[in-house]
């Protein structure tokens, strides 16, 4: 049997809304990724969206939109994809990279204190002149990070917070039982960025989403999509606007398709549906995998509304003769897909050359991305497919196990 690592969940809706966008003879930005927006800022409860073609493109929009410029430096967790950090490079700013708690892998924001004293002293091997300016936190696999938290230290600070949030959609914290939900998004950064690549949570092959409440923040991002005219194309050729437009600012070509956005809508539709199915498999997993005493589950709590994109398991290496990699090799030989999330930045040879980081500067990160694997999870998976993940997880822990 051959389990992939990820298979899209795409329904004939979709199919009929892309074949609908294709017959209208509108295929870039218009109607469609309106009504995208329009149903993404509902879902979220923020009260402005801007679609374009991937997250990477709404982050770089972001931190430009809120003024991120050379000299300055931002918080930015080292357990995380290379985008979150790359964008604070283009605006010619420094990320300083935050280790993880070792539980949840989000960041921990007591290192991040100490990273901000150790820039401040010069200790850390940084320009100590650099102005700290923000915080880039990120919700690994969906599991939401404590935003009161994140706001505390910002507010402490006069940082911005902008939300990585690529994984976190439909995700929502509370306090406790007595509080309501809070969604990801529902004003829980100045900015909340979201993926639609084609492995995430919902999708449109390629995409990514900015949400915001604030308005001057959402037409900059708006504007800076489409480079930086005056009037998006869509009012120029629907026949309602002027045909003349004005290069207010050097932007780019970050804006989303009506053909992604026509899959996207009815990916929405269904986003809560397909998170309760993977929810349910990771139930399965997690009762399964419970007695396995080589490998460790991921984290969860009740005060949290998981979105799920990951599944990612831990290895007890001392209780293995094997290392992630060879475990790994074995999960694919026998017919398991597999991934892992991710090397943290500090140890990519970028961040080590330019930088000068090392292992030890986040040292809880350095352990764990060595013992971790992100095993299959998708809406859709069928029985058997889970069933063998599980006995091929099994079996391998009982083979490579230490004597």
């Amino acid at each position: 049997m051959q389990v992939p690592f990820f298979r899209p969940s795409i329904t004939d809706a979709e199919i009929g809304e892309v074949v609908n966008c294709l017959q209208s003879g509108w295929l870039t930005s218009g109607p469609r990724v309106k009504e995208f927006e329009k149903r993404f800022r509902q879902s979220v409860g923020a009260k402005h969206a801007v679609a374009v073609n991937s997250c990477t493109a709404a982050l770089h929009l972001a931190v430009e939109a809120l003024g991120l410029k050379a000299g300055q430096a931002v918080l930015v967790p080292t357990m995380t994809f290379a985008a979150t950090a790359e964008v604070i490079r283009y605006q010619g700013a420094v990320p300083v990279l935050v280790d993880c708690d070792p539980l949840t892998l989000n960041m921990d924001l007591d290192d991040a204190r100490r990273k901000l004293d150790q820039l401040a002293s010069g200790s850390l091997g940084l320009d100590s002149d650099l102005e700290p300016v923000g915080i880039v936190p990120v919700h690994v696999g969906g599991l939401m990070m404590d935003i009161d938290a994140v706001h505390s230290l910002a507010a402490e600070r006069g940082f911005w917070v902008l939300e990585d949030a690529a994984h976190a959609f439909p995700a929502a914290y509370r306090k406790s039982p007595e509080e309501s939900w809070r969604r990801c998004g529902e004003n829980t950064a100045a900015v909340s960025c979201y993926s639609f690549y084609a492995n995430k949570t919902i999708t449109t092959g390629e995409g990514g989403m900015a949400v915001t409440d604030n308005e001057e923040l959402a037409g900059r991002m708006r504007q800076m999509s489409l480079h930086g005219l005056s009037h998006d194309a869509w009012k120029r050729y629907s026949g309602g606007g002027a045909w003349d437009y004005r290069i207010v600012a050097p932007g780019f070509k970050y804006n989303m398709t009506d053909l992604a956005a026509a899959i996207g809508m009815h990916q929405m539709d269904r986003a809560e549906e397909m998170r309760q199915q993977r929810e349910a498999i990771v139930r399965r997993f997690a009762e399964a995998m419970a007695g396995m005493s080589r490998i460790e589950l991921p984290a969860d709590s009740p005060d949290r509304i998981h979105s799920w994109h990951l599944f990612p398991i831990r290895l007890v290496l001392d209780k293995l003769t094997v290392d992630r990699n060879e475990f790994m090799e074995h999960l694919r030989s026998r017919g398991v897909g597999t991934s892992v999330h991710w090397r943290p930045l500090h140890l990519h040879p970028y961040y080590e050359e330019t930088f000068g980081w090392r292992p030890e500067h986040c040292p809880a990160a350095s352990a764990e991305w060595a013992r971790r694997i992100s095993l299959p999870l998708f809406p859709g998976m069928r029985d058997d497919e889970q069933q063998h993940v599980i006995d091929t997880v099994a079996d391998l822990c009982d083979q490579f196990a230490a004597s």
